[in-house]
């Protein structure tokens, strides 16, 4: 008996856990105008799901969020409308090849949606090593990018696995994307990401 209650203390601590760094990193996000509060606020809710991971599991939520999202808010605007940027770019660029009547133009079209489906594993590893690892700016746009193609079982597995709990969380019971969609996310990904960066440690950590 006394197993089922600890457990189930765990799973309503864990639960509140999430649902708390969730509205933490919405709160933040409208706090910053929307267009300069999201990506640091992913970059701390990213930083507390870090902590969890790494094992330290009693901290400061709030303390570490707003540690992180000052510390992060210049740099994780930079490298965040960077990829933004480029994403429009590539987007534009699929758009123009494909209006295109000839077929060498929809040919290439094929070799930019390439490099769209590695723009896309840049994204999915870009916050964990962010919150990670200190690098450059454009080395933010590499890691992620050489990670992924490394660890390609790993990339299908999370990049699936995200898609399949929004996509059943929105067509069951989609109220609890605003509580947890965005922790349980980091959480995941963040997970996913840390069981390859012994491999990697020779960057300097965060």
């Amino acid at each position: 008996m006394s197993n089922f209650v600890n457990g189930y203390y765990r799973l309503c601590v864990w639960i509140t856990r999430m649902a708390y760094v969730n509205i933490l990193w919405v709160l933040f996000s409208v706090a910053g105008i929307g267009i300069f509060g999201f990506l640091p606020a992913t970059a701390a809710m990213f930083a507390v799901v870090r902590k969890w991971v790494m094992g330290n599991e009693d901290i400061p939520i709030f303390t570490i969020f707003m540690k992180s999202y000052r510390k992060e808010f210049i740099k994780a605007n930079i490298v965040g409308y960077i990829l933004l940027l480029i994403g429009y770019v590539l987007f534009a660029e699929l758009q123009i090849l494909w209006a295109q009547q000839s077929t060498i133009y929809f040919v290439a079209g094929f070799g930019v949606l390439a490099i769209f489906f590695m723009y896309f594993i840049v994204l999915l590893y870009l916050f964990p090593i962010f919150v990670h690892f200190n690098l450059s700016t454009f080395q933010y746009i590499n890691w992620p990018a050489i990670i992924g193609i490394v660890h390609p079982i790993l990339t299908i597995v999370l990049g699936i696995g995200i898609v399949f709990i929004h996509y059943f969380t929105f067509v069951t019971l989609p109220a609890l994307l605003f509580f947890f969609g965005g922790s349980v996310t980091a959480y995941i990904l963040m997970w996913g990401a840390s069981k390859t960066f012994s491999k990697y440690e020779q960057v300097e950590a965060a």
